[in-house]
């Protein structure tokens, strides 16, 4: 069985083509900074590698351009579009509707596209690579694997908020939780890793899009994004946590829209409102000239991380591993450290050394005496998404 897997971020589409159950990577790759002029396309074989960069406005453009290669005749993958079984999609925000992995119907769609308000950078384009693969794939199965879903084992007392209780009974307003597909696969590798019964971890995924999830017992028990990816962290684009009331100061003293201001909180905010950059490579290189807006923007960024994990020390009523994953959390040695610094409170002491690695698989980047492990996960979404996929087709493919 083939299944190929579309994880559509708010500026990047990753992929990978497995043979499954073996788990064999038949290709993967990685479209990033979708919607600029610069983009890059990766795509990567046991016997190629293809790099290109060019102008990719959108998502769809991207997803073109991937099709158009799995199907080349010298350096594609597949000799036709029926090769293709599943597609597997990664779709944010499944509201009430889905708390499980589901077969994509023109239902399912309209849902997809109904929760997009509350998801405005991933649903539309999650909507829109289900679309197009089905145009691309149409006699492969279409699965959608939903972020909100690992989150479902969150207690009521953590998941309501502290408003008119009509609003969650009648209208489902509440902490729904996202990048589940990641925390679930690090989390189980953590895990897996300790070798202990009972187990108490919180998940860092640092990209463009940011989130923390603690985690008694492999269950996710509270998490930094809530009824739309907006919240908690500081993001690519996003402003993370905020006090509200400066929605109505901007509507009522400066007679901004609510969906300019919508439109300000989720892309014109976080890093690239701090900066003038969205990509962390962009601001470290320009904080590293001395720019003091970028200097000061990774120091917010880390602080909002520590406090979160200080929190989440306390629900968790203890720690055996912090574990950083995701585009960032692998690759920044520096936001590491920065987060890392003056937590030997909690029994975190970073190795300097170890921190340096831009690691492959499971690497403990913590001092040998350090009370609480350190990790970087490589988070591997696509994996995940196609095990839930094989999962909910197969028994009905036998059957």
């Amino acid at each position: 069985m083939q299944i190929l897997v579309l994880n559509s971020g708010s500026s990047s589409l990753k992929f990978q083509l497995f043979s499954m159950p073996e788990e064999t990577i038949l290709c993967s790759g990685l479209i990033e900074r979708i919607g600029f002029d610069d983009a890059k396309f990766k795509f990567k074989t046991d016997k190629n590698t293809i790099e290109v960069v060019e102008s990719i406005p959108n998502h769809k453009v991207g997803l073109e351009l991937l099709s158009k290669q799995l199907l080349d005749k010298e350096k594609g993958i597949i000799k036709s579009a029926d090769a293709i079984d599943i597609v597997g999609h990664r779709v944010v925000h499944g509201g009430k509707h889905f708390s499980n992995t589901t077969e994509i119907t023109e239902a399912v769609k309209e849902k997809i596209k109904a929760l997009s308000s509350l998801a405005p950078l991933h649903n539309p384009a999650n909507l829109e690579g289900i679309e197009v693969a089905e145009a691309i794939f149409p006699n492969a199965k279409q699965v959608a694997v939903f972020d909100t879903a690992f989150h479902q084992s969150i207690p009521e007392h953590a998941y309501k908020y502290a408003i008119p209780n009509e609003f969650l009974e009648k209208h489902h307003i509440r902490l729904y939780g996202f990048h589940g597909t990641s925390h679930k696969f690090v989390s189980e590798k953590a895990i897996e890793f300790l070798g202990k019964e009972h187990s108490k971890i919180i998940t860092i995924h640092l990209g463009n899009g940011c989130s923390m999830t603690a985690i008694k017992d492999g269950k996710s028990i509270d998490h930094t994004l809530g009824f739309s990816p907006v919240n908690g962290l500081i993001m690519g684009t996003r402003s993370g946590d905020i006090d509200q009331s400066i929605i109505f100061h901007l509507a009522e003293k400066f007679n901004y829209s609510f969906k300019e201001i919508n439109n300000i909180l989720q892309k014109k905010s976080g890093m690239l409102g701090l900066t003038g950059f969205s990509d962390l490579r962009d601001i470290q290189a320009e904080a590293e000239k001395g720019n003091k807006d970028c200097q000061l923007a990774l120091q917010m960024n880390a602080y909002r991380i520590k406090k979160y994990i200080g929190s989440y020390a306390a629900v968790l009523n203890g720690l055996d591993a912090i574990v950083f994953t995701a585009g960032i959390g692998e690759n920044s040695p520096e936001m590491r450290r920065r987060v890392c610094e003056d937590l030997d409170y909690l029994g975190i002491t970073l190795d300097s050394e170890k921190n340096q690695v831009r690691p492959d698989k499971l690497t403990v980047i913590s001092t040998e005496d350090s009370k609480v492990k350190v990790l970087v996960i490589p988070t591997n979404e696509e994996l995940e998404i196609a095990k839930q996929a094989m999962s909910l087709v197969l028994p009905k493919t036998i059957g």
